[in-house]
C-alpha cells in the first residue's frame, strides 16, 4: 500500500465518499479513511431532492440506491399553523423524484462505490489522531486502525469530511465564520404501519413552538421527527425518562389540529428514539494551506430544512473543480481558498440563512401568516416554494412570485 497521495479524505460518508469519487474521476490519487466500518448508522436527516438524485445518477450510483427499496416520492404537505401547503416538487435536471434512504444503506453504498474507483484506496476503522505539517502547511495525517499501531500518510491536500464535530477541522484550527445556535431539541424515530392519505409524501409541520417532520423511507418505514424548544425542561426531562411515550404525547398535544397524531397512533416504533439536544448552525473557513473542509465539517444547517446531504454532493464537485484549475497547489493556497470560499457561499448561503431563520423559536408574524395562506391558495406559488428545496427556484424568485400573486389579488 502506498503512503503518498494527491488527496487524503478524512470521513467516508456522504461528503467524503462523494468527494473521493469526484476526485478519482478527475484523475487524482485518493486515500479515503473513516473511523467507522460500514454498514453503520448515524443520526441525521437522509433525504435527497430531485437535484441530488440527478447528481447521484450522474455518479452511477442511483440505481443501486433505488434497489434498497426506499420509495421515491414527489409530493409534500406542509402545515404552517392553519395554512396547509400541498403540492409537488418541480422537475430539475430531468429528475422530479425525492428519496429518503436510511444511512445504513446510503453510506455503505456510497463508500463501496467510491472505493471501487480506480485511484481510490479506502480504509475503514481508521481513527485520525494528528496531522503532519511541513513548513507550516498540512502535509498528511497520522492515526491508528482498530487493534493496530500508528500509521502515517502524506498528501498534497488533506480534506475533513468528518461531520459537524470534525476532528480534522479542530486539528487544522479552521476559523468559525458564522454561528447561530438552535432554539430546539430534536428527537427522531422510525415507525412501521404509518399510513398517509393519497400517495407517499413528505410532511412538515410548524405549529406553535413545535416542529414535526415525516419522510417515507426503507423497509416500509417512515422516519418521524419532532422538535421542541430547547429550554423546555419538562419535555426534555420526559424524553430522557421515556422517549417513545413522550414522543407520542408531544405529537398528540402539539399537533392536535394536524393529521400527524392519528397516523402516529396507528404506528409501531422500530428501534430506539434518538435525540439531538442543541446544535449550532455554523460555517467555517473552508480551505487553508494543505487542508480543506466539505460537508457538515464546513457548514452545518438545521436538519429541518433538509439541505445537508445535497450540499455535500455540491461541495464535493465544487472543491474538485477548484483543485482542477491549478497544477501547483502549494503556490496558490490563498487564491484557491478565496475561490472555494466564494463559490461555496454563492452556492449554499441562501439555504444556510433559511435554516438560521427556521432554527429560531419565533412565531409567525401576521405578515408571514398572510404569505403562508397565499402560498397554500396557489398551486403555482406552492410549486415555486417547494422549488427552493431542490434548487429549481432561488429564494428571490419565490419572493417575486409571492409579490406578483399578492398584486393580482389586490
Amino acid at each position: 500500500m502506498q503512503s503518498h497521495y494527491d488527496v487524503i479524505v478524512v470521513g467516508a460518508r456522504v461528503a467524503g465518499s462523494a468527494l473521493a469519487y469526484e476526485l478519482a474521476s478527475a484523475g487524482y490519487k485518493v486515500l479515503l479513511v473513516d473511523k467507522s466500518t460500514f454498514p453503520s448508522d448515524i443520526l441525521s436527516t437522509h433525504n435527497f431532492f430531485g437535484n441530488s438524485l440527478a447528481m447521484l445518477k450522474e455518479m452511477g450510483v442511483l440505481d443501486r440506491l433505488l434497489e434498497t427499496g426506499a420509495p421515491p416520492y414527489n409530493r409534500a404537505v406542509i402545515q404552517f399553523e392553519d395554512a396547509v401547503i400541498d403540492g409537488r416538487f418541480p422537475e430539475v435536471n430531468g429528475e422530479a423524484r425525492c428519496l429518503c434512504i436510511r444511512r445504513t444503506h446510503l453510506d455503505h453504498i456510497l463508500f463501496e462505490h467510491a472505493a471501487s474507483q480506480e485511484g481510490v484506496t479506502a480504509i475503514e476503522g481508521f481513527r485520525v489522531t494528528g496531522v503532519i505539517r511541513e513548513g507550516g502547511a498540512v502535509a498528511g495525517i497520522e492515526g491508528e486502525r482498530r487493534g493496530g499501531g500508528t500509521e502515517r500518510y502524506t498528501a498534497r491536500l488533506v480534506v475533513g469530511a468528518d461531520g459537524r464535530r470534525s476532528t480534522l477541522r479542530d486539528l487544522v484550527h479552521s476559523e468559525r465564520k458564522l454561528s447561530v445556535p438552535t432554539d430546539f431539541a430534536s428527537y427522531v424515530g422510525y415507525f412501521a404501519g404509518y399510513r398517509q392519505e393519497g400517495d407517499l409524501h413528505a410532511e412538515l409541520y410548524k405549529i406553535g413552538d413545535k416542529i414535526g417532520i415525516v419522510f417515507p423511507t426503507n423497509d416500509g418505514l417512515h422516519v418521524v421527527g419532532v422538535m421542541f424548544p430547547l429550554d423546555d425542561e419538562e419535555w426534555g426531562s420526559r424524553f430522557s425518562r421515556s422517549p417513545e411515550k413522550t414522543m407520542r404525547e408531544i405529537v398528540d398535544s402539539g399537533f392536535a389540529n394536524a393529521p400527524l397524531p392519528a397516523r402516529l397512533a396507528q404506528s409501531t416504533l422500530v428501534g430506539a428514539i434518538k435525540g439531538l439536544r442543541g446544535y449550532d448552525n455554523d460555517w467555517y473557513q473552508g480551505m487553508g494551506e494543505g487542508w480543506a473542509l466539505v460537508g457538515d465539517a464546513l457548514t452545518f444547517k438545521d436538519p429541518a430544512v433538509g439541505q445537508g446531504m445535497q450540499d455535500a454532493l455540491y461541495v464535493a464537485r465544487t472543491l474538485t473543480g477548484v483543485l482542477s484549475r491549478y497544477t501547483d497547489w502549494s503556490a496558490n493556497w490563498k487564491e484557491m481558498a478565496h475561490m472555494y470560499q466564494s463559490l461555496t457561499e454563492s452556492l449554499m448561503m441562501s439555504r444556510f440563512q433559511m435554516a438560521c431563520q427556521f432554527t429560531k423559536n419565533v412565531p409567525f408574524s401576521p405578515e408571514q401568516h398572510a404569505v403562508n395562506r397565499l402560498i397554500a391558495a396557489s398551486p403555482e406559488v406552492t410549486q415555486s416554494f417547494l422549488g427552493i428545496y431542490n434548487r429549481a427556484v432561488e429564494p428571490y424568485q419565490f419572493e417575486q412570485a409571492v409579490r406578483e400573486l399578492a398584486a393580482r389579488l389586490g
